[in-house]
């Protein structure tokens, strides 16, 4: 039995007021329903302040995951919740640095 490793699967996780989003695979157009639809869960909780978008099982992203992290962060912001994009492998801290979101976004 194969499993379709293009389709990124997002975990939500909440310890107190942070809120997680693990991404597991590609994170690219396909993933924009999983992608929306987990970080409205956290969007939509009161309880939380923070979100974390954590980068340690994407091996690779596109500019429509770019796209997609542009959103959350309007959203994020509107909602009065800080946004941080953390645990980014090499490759996915060199297509943030190229996008300049090294600037927009806090990647520690």
């Amino acid at each position: 039995m194969s499993e379709n490793t293009s389709m990124m699967k997002p975990i939500v996780k909440l310890r107190g007021h942070v809120g997680s989003v693990f991404l597991v695979g590609q994170f690219d157009f396909n993933a924009h329903k999983a992608f929306r639809l987990a970080c409205q869960e956290l969007l939509d909780n009161s309880d939380i302040t923070d979100i974390e978008i954590d980068f340690d099982q994407v091996p690779y992203l596109d500019s429509s995951a770019l796209g997609m992290l542009l959103l959350l962060k309007e959203r994020a912001s509107h909602a009065g919740k800080s946004l941080a994009l953390v645990n980014c492998k090499e490759t996915v801290r060199q297509v943030l640095e190229i996008a300049c979101f090294n600037k927009l976004f806090h990647i520690p």
